[in-house]
């Protein structure tokens, strides 16, 4: 993977059929992601009538702070408050729910930890994880084509599927080349 950053291409680590995954590099300005995951969730809370309440606010905030998952209890201690007070666990997984279920995060299943999402998934394509096992960075990528093939498989044996998620393990452009050098 070769890599691309460029501002006219989705630069989230996001990439859709046709396009090759992006990786961030390690150096990346992450503030406009941050920005756009909380954005994207403020503007959909509102046109769906939920409410992004100030610990589901924060939350996502933590889980945007880069392009890593973060374990539920790595959560919680980020969220201090600069005085040793942390939120309940309870009031936490009760956030990352509703982050999960409007969208606004990902369980990346084999790390049991969390990511904030800034992209639309609702084209029904399958969403694939891309987890560098050197530095833990976690590309996105959405495939309509995989989508449609894992249908046909599942739909073959009378098999529905509630979601398609696929989680990659490998390394990372960046990676490869700190290792080539």
């Amino acid at each position: 993977m070769a890599h691309r950053h460029s501002h006219d291409h989705d630069h989230h680590g996001h990439a859709h059929d046709g396009d090759a995954p992006v990786f961030v590099a390690p150096d990346h300005d992450h503030s406009h992601c941050a920005e756009s995951a909380l954005s994207r969730a403020e503007t959909l809370s509102a046109e769906r009538g939920v409410r992004l309440t100030a610990i589901r606010r924060q939350v996502l905030e933590a889980l945007a702070a880069n392009h890593h998952p973060i374990g539920a209890y790595e959560l919680i201690e980020k969220l201090e408050d600069g005085e040793g007070k942390r939120p309940a666990p309870i009031t936490v997984y009760r956030a990352l729910d509703f982050l999960l279920e409007q969208g606004f995060a990902h369980r990346i299943e084999s790390r049991n930890a969390f990511i904030a999402c800034a992209h639309d998934h609702s084209g029904g394509g399958v969403v694939m994880f891309l987890i560098c096992e050197s530095c833990g960075t976690v590309g996105e990528a959405e495939s309509d084509l995989v989508g449609q093939a894992l249908a046909k498989a599942a739909g073959a044996i009378g098999f529905q599927p509630r979601g398609q998620v696929i989680e990659i393990a490998g390394i990372c452009s960046h990676c490869r080349a700190k290792a080539a050098e």
